[in-house]
């Protein structure tokens, strides 16, 4: 194959008439669906999985994996190429297919189950796994017969900035780029970071400088470089947009909440025991700005969804009507189908879909499985559970259909799937307040309806722009589909028992996993059913997300900055602020593109690192608590090693201040590659943002 990289056909509308000519001609077979690409793709699911978990409990934030799965595969079948294995394009497409899958599921499930454990109802290994994989395949499955209209015919109008990128890469790959060092490298400094900082904690994982003629106004970073890398993907904008929550709490509304209660005798509600002028400047954010800032966040959400409804609207009536149009022409004349295969006789390799039937009969299968297994809800009342099911079956659809159109015109980053998710909780929880179904059993079904709406919303996003990478190369979509649908199944069980450590180890709602994401679908049941909130406090969130959309900032990343302490909103904004510096010193678009390209990679192996080191450090505290052991984790140092006290201090901020150095350098030291550098979207999941 003598090609350089893709034609200017990828980038183009099709003219009427014509046809898209893939990389890979229709016409000609290679090997695709292998043992050897899947199983490199289900390990680096489940390795992205587990990280962007720990990312969203920290950072209410995941980022897109496919990507990085790709550069990791090649290299890997870069070296299966050395024992005699050799891969092929399509085989590496299929991987990155596989892997990508996870990130969605653990989107959907942070941003929801995490509720279940701070109400005290732990739901099981069983029941997070089912929910996890109704979820994953239904938006899978519904994705299917709106591939033909918003890939195909949609071509060139529909961009799928992810998906483009991700061909690109793959492209860039075959014909002689290399991009996987910086993924690696990024991983091992990650990983030695978290393990330097939080497990041997040899020195401090936060810095914190009080701010004088302000009371308990405090400025803080955490020494993490996985929040660093986000920021770098994210993009100076949103960075400083982040922060600008994150000061806004710091330096206003905990000194103005301090000297307001300075002189107040009693608590202040929520608070029932301690005086506000007892209460260090953590205790007011944690029992007053988290409210404001979940606040915040539930309307900035609402106004996401808002501002999406005309989109949604068409892209819902857009793709029903393609649904329709497949169920008529499979039912006609076409209707002649070779080996039961699904396919038209004739019909070209590269546009063989999963018959219509696979899709109905698995939403059937998924609605009966919900409403018949006590254990997906959790309840015992089969009537909850038939109209949770219900629910489930007309939200997820609804919003998969609006999902996979959204994320083809602005990317994974502006998919609202936090503002979907609310839509969904508001409009279950409000069917369960009339029906009177507003205890315990009723906020963990409503729950549960948005855990599983979430992940088939935020999968729908991202099987549309695998596919798209597979429409650009001349993948085979059946293929692709079926590669989705392993990746929902072998990735849903490792995610969630990553949650399961994660909230035994260090617990949901704490300082280091706050689950921002969780704690606001928490907000929203808890104002429906059971009516019992600081109003007040979430008023003010509230008004402050209207002000920033009326002085038009984005109002979820602001909200987002509110809600989340400051000292993990300054590493992000010094990731954004690198990559600023790096696009102004850099002049040429080649170089300047080759740079990005680096950064994003590199800081998705900073997020990757991080968050396995994470993990496994959460399984020691888990281990240790489970053994009732006494005394500190194993080489676990502590920052007591010298008598100096300024002197951990001082060597973490040089530390960082290091690491920031050396990132730059590799994003200013990477040199063109033999193809065209592909345009790298800013990949993050961050609803809205």
């Amino acid at each position: 194959m003598a090609k350089k990289g893709l034609s200017q056909q990828a980038y183009e509308p099709i003219p009427e008439g014509g046809a898209y000519e893939p990389y890979v001609p229709a016409s000609e077979t290679y090997f695709e669906f292998t043992v050897k690409a899947a199983v490199p793709g289900i390990l680096f699911g489940i390795l992205f999985g587990a990280a962007n978990a720990y990312l969203g409990l920290q950072a209410g934030l995941t980022i897109s994996t496919s990507i990085p799965v790709a550069v990791m595969t090649v290299a890997a079948f870069r070296a299966l190429r050395r024992v005699g294995l050799r891969g092929t394009l399509l085989e590496a497409n299929i991987s990155q297919t596989v892997g990508s899958a996870s990130s969605s599921v653990a989107s959907g499930i942070i941003f929801t189950l995490p509720a279940l454990f701070m109400w005290g109802m732990p739901p099981s290994l069983v029941q997070m796994t089912l929910l996890a994989l109704c979820g994953g395949l239904l938006g899978v499955l519904f994705m299917i017969p709106l591939r033909r209209f918003l890939i195909e015919r949609e071509h060139g109008h529909l961009p799928y900035p992810e998906g483009t990128a991700c061909a690109e890469v793959l492209v860039a790959s075959e014909v002689g780029g290399s991009h996987a060092k910086n993924v690696f490298l990024g991983l091992g400094v990650g990983a030695l970071f978290k393990f330097v900082f939080t497990w041997m904690k040899v020195l401090p994982d936060k810095l914190t400088v009080g701010v004088p003629g302000l009371l308990k106004a405090e400025l803080a970073s955490k020494m993490s470089s996985a929040l660093f890398g986000v920021g770098y993907i994210l993009g100076p904008r949103i960075a400083s947009i982040m922060v600008g929550g994150g000061l806004l709490s710091s330096l206003v509304i905990i000194p103005a909440i301090a000297y307001w209660g300075a002189d107040r005798a009693a608590p202040f509600y929520p608070e029932t025991e301690t005086i506000i002028s007892g209460m260090s400047a953590h205790d007011i954010w944690n029992r007053y700005v988290r409210y404001i800032g979940a606040g915040a966040v539930a309307v900035a959400g609402i106004i996401t969804l808002i501002t999406s409804i005309p989109t949604m609207i068409e892209s819902f009536r857009i793709g029903t009507r393609q649904i329709r149009d497949r169920i008529f022409e499979n039912a006609g004349p076409r209707a002649g189908l070779e080996h039961g295969s699904g396919s038209p006789e004739g019909e070209l390799r590269t546009s063989r879909d999963l018959p219509l039937r696979v899709v109905g009969i698995g939403a059937l299968v998924v609605a009966g499985v919900l409403a018949c297994v006590p254990q997906a809800f959790g309840i015992d009342s089969f009537a909850t559970r038939a109209v949770a099911s219900v629910c489930v079956v007309v939200f997820a659809f609804f919003f998969v259909t609006v999902a996979s159109r959204i994320v083809g015109l602005v990317g994974v980053t502006s998919n609202p799937t936090s503002g979907m998710t609310i839509a969904a909780l508001l409009g279950t929880s409000g069917i369960f307040l009339l029906m009177g179904w507003t205890d315990d059993s009723g906020k963990m079904a409503a729950l549960t309806v948005g855990c599983v709406v979430a992940i088939a919303a935020s999968i729908a996003g991202d099987t549309s722009q695998d596919l798209k990478t597979g429409f650009l190369l001349g993948a085979t979509p059946r293929k692709q589909q079926i590669g989705e649908l392993i990746g929902v199944l072998t990735s849903a069980v490792f995610v969630c028992m990553t949650i399961l450590l994660l909230s035994r180890g260090l617990g949901f709602g704490s300082e280091e996993l706050p689950a921002p994401q969780a704690t606001l679908m928490k907000l929203v049941i808890e104002g429906v059913l059971a009516q019992e909130l600081p109003w007040g406090l979430v008023g003010i969130g509230a008004g402050i997300a209207i002000v920033a959309w009326l002085a038009r900032i984005p109002p979820l990343p602001f909200a987002v900055g509110v809600y989340l302490p400051v000292s993990t909103m300054v590493p992000v904004f010094l990731g954004g602020m690198v990559r600023l510096v790096v696009g102004r010193v850099v002049r040429s678009k080649e170089r300047k593109d080759q740079a990005r390209e680096s950064g994003v990679l590199f800081g998705s192996g900073l997020v990757g690192g991080e968050g396995l080191m994470g993990v496994a450090f959460c399984a020691v505290v888990f281990w240790h608590k489970y053994t009732n052991r006494t005394g500190d984790y194993p080489l676990r140092f502590g920052t007591d090693w010298t008598a100096l006290t300024w002197l951990p201090i001082v060597l973490a901020g040089l530390v960082f201040v290091g690491m920031i150095a050396f990132f730059a350098r590799q994003c200013l030291s990477a040199s063109p590659t033999a193809a065209d550098p592909p345009e790298l979207p800013a990949d993050i999941d961050s609803d809205g943002s």
